[in-house]
């Protein structure tokens, strides 16, 4: 296969965006107290009162993915957990079958810690036979350090419908990265899929 290199998995830039100034959580939870707008936002980021989780000061990780989930109606999840020595190295060495034309979504599981987390997204492209078949983009929020009262943050993506056809069936190897505003990766891995007649 044609490898996929970091320039094509590139977030794409906003002309004009200019990353805000960083604050702590702290810092945060203390701007404009009275401001009930500015609660809302502070609240849907996850900013509350209750206690973070203690973090392992050595972990210098602001973003800590546990698990990738491949979610289709009718069928138990196909589940990677992420905390198994070598689970990044099988995805692409085993690849797992999808029904051509079966609707399905990704979902992950992550932990936030050290600080409040900006603009995160997942960038994602697929190659065929060394050719680029897609390149998707998904930005999935921003959000405060877990708390014992939010422990760990799940997010579903949006719902994606594999090709069918007898074209369409085949071998295909994807990279995929989680990046934030700052461009800071948090995660990058390659992985691969059969499209196929039936789920196997």
């Amino acid at each position: 296969m044609a490898s996929i290199g970091d320039e094509e998995l590139a977030a794409s830039k906003t002309d004009g965006f200019k990353v805000g100034e960083k604050k702590t959580v702290e810092e945060y939870a203390k701007l404009d107290q009275n401001d009930e707008s500015l609660n809302r936002w502070k609240a849907s980021l996850g900013i509350s009162n209750s206690p973070t989780l203690p973090v392992d000061p050595k972990d210098a990780r602001r973003c800590v993915i546990h698990s990738l989930a491949l979610e289709t109606a009718g069928r138990p999840d196909i589940v990677i957990d992420l905390s198994v020595p070598g689970a990044l190295e099988s995805l692409r060495s085993k690849p797992f079958a999808i029904k051509e034309g079966a609707k399905f979504r990704m979902k992950a599981t992550f932990k936030v810690q050290h600080d409040v987390l900006s603009g995160l997204k997942f960038l994602q492209v697929v190659k065929r036979k060394g050719i680029r078949v897609s390149k998707d983009e998904e930005m999935l929020g921003s959000y405060a350090p877990n708390t014992q009262e939010n422990p760990i943050y799940e997010k579903k993506f949006a719902e994606d419908e594999a090709p069918s056809g007898m074209l369409a069936r085949g071998h295909y190897e994807a990279a995929s990265r989680f990046v934030d505003d700052d461009d800071q990766e948090h995660l990058k891995f390659d992985w691969s899929f059969d499209i196929a007649k039936d789920w196997k």
